[in-house]
């Protein structure tokens, strides 16, 4: 994490003193419900909610010497609250404590990615619908295609959000367990009412089965799934940079009257914000393998996915949490212009219209690759000029084409509006179905 892509209240989620926090309140919650069951004496969990607090600087001190962060933290918790201190974390192991508090980090952290996906969502929807007429050129392989809309573009990138957003509720639910079962997950020394008892009080529900930690196939479902929700980000971000080009120019960054683009050259205006979420969606993703990874530990655990977790957590949460804020707000402010969208669609002379010939012309009684051929002769001669010779005159001046399509039917064919003539409703039912 560094300060320039982090946003405050995601990276509090992964401050040390949060962390201890969390842990402190494991304790607790473990005390209270063993008290319960006449496990430890009841002045443990008492002693723990007045007395219980930690010195964050001490603990990692402590664990200089130590080497061992779990027993730093008890060690400092013990010098608050005395002699009920041998009681604390009795029948517990560490990831009892580090794997339960993580699964909070990682609720918590994932409703703020909800609620940027929902904000994203709403300011899609809101230019989809605004621009759901706003006639543009289709493109595949970059080359023209046909006609569709500019909300149309919107809509599909919407849609793609809002299937993000059950993505990660899902993946939120997978993670949100609790483990408190002991050494190697049989409770030996521990009564199951704890976990649930903890579990409960912290939004978690207890891990089916365990072994010394929380099996980690949930958290490589989890970061898959950020992996994929960065990959729609960058997709995003990438038409808006094609869009964006000297050559296109059908939308445009915000671009401040106080803001420079380059040091060097004072008339550029780059599309820095979706070239920094390309880049950002690549560094989400560089945790997508690592968790992959953290799924296969020896026997019933070992540490090889500590490391990973401690880096790919924060990292990814608080660079997609930025990334999503980004996106919004330059969706938001971004410059459309439909005019210059008009200009594109005909700059190649009518050929964006040639399916619908082709498709008359085999209605008309003339065979599928004849008809293709016909069409083809001319929209290549139409290439060739770049634009400057007229496809429809072209075919018109054709006897074959012209002894099968009247000269108003031909000039019906281009018409734009006529390939667009269900662009509004696909939105209407994209936007309805959220």
């Amino acid at each position: 994490m560094i300060p320039r892509y982090t946003r405050p209240e995601m990276a509090a989620i992964w401050s040390d003193e949060n962390r201890f926090r969390i842990w402190l309140e494991i304790e607790t919650r473990a005390a209270e419900k063993m008290a319960e069951l006449g496990t430890i004496p009841a002045s443990v969990p008492e002693a723990l909610r007045k007395w219980g607090t930690f010195d964050t600087a001490r603990i990692l001190d402590i664990e200089k010497d130590v080497r061992h962060d779990v027993i730093a933290f008890l060690t400092n918790l013990a010098e608050y609250i005395g002699a009920d201190s041998r009681y604390v974390h009795q029948g517990m192991t560490s990831a009892d404590v580090v794997d339960t508090a993580f699964a909070v980090q990682l609720t918590t952290a994932t409703d703020i990615l909800l609620d940027g996906l929902e904000g994203l969502c709403e300011t899609l929807k809101k230019r989809a619908i605004e621009h759901k007429a706003t006639l543009c050129v289709g493109r595949s392989h970059g080359i023209h295609a046909e006609p569709t809309t500019f909300g149309l573009k919107l809509a599909g990138h919407y849609a793609a959000f809002e299937r993000a957003h059950k993505r990660l509720a899902l993946a939120r639910a997978e993670i949100a367990t609790c483990k408190i079962s002991g050494a190697v997950g049989t409770y030996a020394t521990i009564d199951p009412a704890v976990e649930s008892h903890v579990a409960e009080s912290l939004g978690l529900v207890p891990e089916t089965i365990a072994t010394q930690v929380i099996p980690r196939d949930r958290h490589a479902m989890f970061f898959a799934t950020l992996g994929v929700i960065a990959s729609s980000v960058e997709n995003l971000a990438i038409e808006i940079r094609h869009l964006q080009r000297t050559e296109v120019r059908e939308a445009e960054e915000y671009f401040a009257p106080t803001q420079k683009g380059s040091s060097a050259m004072p008339h550029k205006r780059n599309p820095i914000l979706s070239e920094n979420l390309t880049g950002l969606a690549r560094l989400v993703r560089m945790a997508v393998v690592p968790a992959m990874e953290n799924v296969a530990l020896w026997h019933e655990r070992d540490i090889s996915h500590s490391a990973v977790e401690r880096n790919i957590a924060p990292d990814a949460t608080v660079t997609l949490d930025f990334a999503l804020a980004r996106l919004t707000n330059l969706i938001e402010s971004l410059r459309i212009f439909p005019d210059r969208m008009r200009v594109n669609l005909d700059r190649t002379g009518g050929l964006v219209f040639s399916q619908k010939v082709l498709l008359v012309l085999t209605q008309a009684g003339i065979a599928r690759e004849e008809a293709y051929r016909i069409v083809q002769r001319h929209a290549m001669a139409v290439w060739e000029s770049d634009g400057a010779t007229s496809f429809r005159d072209l075919l018109a001046a054709d006897p074959v084409v012209s002894g099968k399509i009247d000269g108003p039917t031909l000039n019906a064919l281009f018409s734009p509006e006529s390939c667009i003539q269900t662009a509004s409703a696909i939105v209407d039912r994209v936007c309805a179905n959220s």
